[in-house]
């Protein structure tokens, strides 16, 4: 297996607030706990990602960076409103994103993604990522067409919305390979489309703890993805790919 960049998973720290969203409250994944479960999988850096769970929340983040180290990054959820200097900040301490959380809230709504987007990305660089059901891409995809840089979670999640998915990627949107326990599409055959249309567009990540997933990550999966995108493909699709969207000067 090559070395990841696991660009997409959560650390749930109790040392810091937590929001009970639709009535769930996640298990604690600290950091250690997350280092030891990925102890054997090559993992090279990564992406912390803000969940529904800790809404606005940015100790819990700034902590996890600082104990994983600079070739992590973070994927922040903020209110429009957010100061410049506040934003200038959390790039400072290694956020590189800005999450809309379409799906389970506890993120800036869709009436502020396409200001928001062009604020934060003219300001310190940051794209823009959806966890949202391919299946409203189509609305949605005037605005994404036009954003800078945006990435799409979890294979999009819907095989009817792939189509939309596929069309945005042939404009440069970035797609992630996660949460093969939550989707309701073939990831095989997903992961073939999306490559046969920019092998530069798809990223691999852990989706770690798995929050509210039918089944959690297993180390099978990326089994799936390294023989599905071949050898040719295999270390940009698990590293360079997110590397370069993530710790892109």
């Amino acid at each position: 297996m090559p070395r990841l960049f696991d660009a997409h998973f959560h650390i749930i720290d109790p040392a810091h607030p937590l929001v009970e969203n639709n009535g769930y409250l996640p298990e604690p994944f600290t950091t250690r706990d997350y280092l030891a479960r990925v102890k054997d999988l090559k993992v090279a850096g990564g992406a912390v990602v803000s969940g529904s769970f800790q809404a606005f929340d940015q100790g819990y983040l700034l902590d996890a960076l600082a104990q994983l180290g600079p070739n992590f990054v973070g994927v922040t959820q903020l209110p429009a409103g957010t100061p410049d200097g506040r934003i200038r900040e959390l790039a400072d301490a290694g956020v590189r994103a800005v999450r809309f959380n379409l799906r389970r809230g506890g993120s800036a709504g869709l009436a502020d993604l396409d200001r928001f987007a062009r604020r934060v990305h003219d300001l310190v660089g940051w794209h823009t990522e959806l966890y949202v059901d391919s299946r409203e891409l189509e609305e949605l995809s005037p605005t994404l067409n036009s954003l800078p840089a945006v990435s799409i979670d979890h294979l999009g999640l819907h095989p009817d919305g792939l189509p939309a998915l596929l069309r945005l990627v042939e404009v440069g949107v970035k797609v992630k390979a996660t949460g093969f326990g939550r989707i309701d599409l073939d990831p095989v055959a997903a992961v073939k489309a999306i490559m046969a249309v920019d092998p530069g567009a798809l990223m691999v990540g852990t989706d770690l703890p798995s929050t509210r997933a039918r089944r959690p990550f297993e180390d099978h999966d990326l089994e799936i993805i390294a023989e599905t995108v071949g050898p040719e493909h295999v270390e940009t699709v698990f590293r360079g790919n997110a590397e370069a969207f993530y710790l892109r000067a």
